[in-house]
């Protein structure tokens, strides 16, 4: 599959970061002489995956065209790419699929009822670029009042990076942002024609200089249940698993749920439902597809 010139750029670009992160000791290659490039030389890349240097190079420069499957494996192994690395690199070589942009996800009555019943577990209807279609409320009032904000800044990436009562809930900052910044750069290929995505990124880029530091890392990952510390305002430290129950696995549709991982977070959950038991059950966007009145 022929690939464009900018994802050729930026599958060299990938590579490179990826080279400077193994050392020859990784690999169990003898270090010789002083070494001015950091982690691997080409060479040593190109002999690691059984290649030509220069046509390694020309993959690094984004020259390289028609790359074979096996060759892009090899490459792989010798950059010790984890899977979710290996993916990124197909995707971007041209081995993966590129959704159509498509309508707004369809917010159902069942997803809706899912976040009531999970009560008083914070959870969230997600779509793949960090969209909050719908929340239940001990989400909503997790950390502030989700829908006091206007509707396009309901985005988990852009409200971590830019509203500071939801970045000063974090107690490992840098390693969420990172994880964020991680899965948007992993799954960006994919949707490169999308303007959603292309607005979330443009707009992250030119108000976050942490985002744009992170994303010029090249790190991508992909999703797992993770435990997540927070402090929220009502109720303090919150220790929870963090965890994707899937809609749509191939959109990236998802309702995430945070779980205590111990006793005393369970009763600061509960306190917190308490607390803002008035409001009603879950609230949706305005643009979300499903128009049903939010739940008592």
């Amino acid at each position: 599959m022929t690939t464009s010139a900018s994802d050729r750029s930026a599958l060299g670009a990938f590579l490179r970061a990826r080279r400077a992160r193994v050392t020859p000791g990784d690999v169990d290659l003898p270090v010789s002489g002083r070494r001015r490039t950091p982690g691997l030389r080409r060479e040593e890349v190109a002999q690691l995956a059984g290649v030509g240097v220069t046509w390694y190079t020309w993959l690094e420069q984004g020259r390289a065209r028609n790359a074979s499957d096996q060759v892009l494996d090899a490459v792989a192994r010798a950059l010790r790419l984890d899977p979710a690395e290996h993916r990124h690199l197909m995707v971007l070589a041209g081995r993966g699929t590129t959704p159509e942009p498509g309508p707004p996800m369809d917010l159902r009555p069942e997803h809706t009822a899912v976040l009531a019943k999970l009560l008083p577990y914070p959870a969230a209807v997600q779509t793949d670029c960090y969209d909050l279609v719908a929340a239940n409320r001990t989400y909503r009032y997790l950390f502030a009042d989700l829908d006091a904000y206007p509707v396009e800044e309901r985005n988990c990436a852009w409200l971590m990076f830019t509203e500071p009562s939801w970045r000063n809930s974090l107690v490992d900052e840098d390693t969420v942002l990172r994880e964020i910044t991680a899965k948007l750069r992993n799954r960006q290929p994919e949707h490169r024609d999308d303007p959603r995505w292309n607005a979330l990124i443009t707009r992250l880029r030119q108000e976050s200089p942490d985002f744009v530091r992170h994303w010029e890392s090249y790190e991508v990952a992909g999703d797992r249940t993770q435990l997540r510390r927070y402090v929220s305002p009502r109720v303090g430290a919150l220790d929870v698993q963090f965890q994707s129950l899937w809609l749509d696995r191939a959109r990236g549709e998802r309702i995430i749920v945070m779980t205590p991982t111990d006793d005393g977070t369970a009763q600061r959950l509960e306190r917190l439902d308490s607390l803002v038991g008035a409001a009603p059950a879950w609230t949706a966007r305005s643009d979300a597809a499903d128009s049903s009145a939010a739940g008592a």
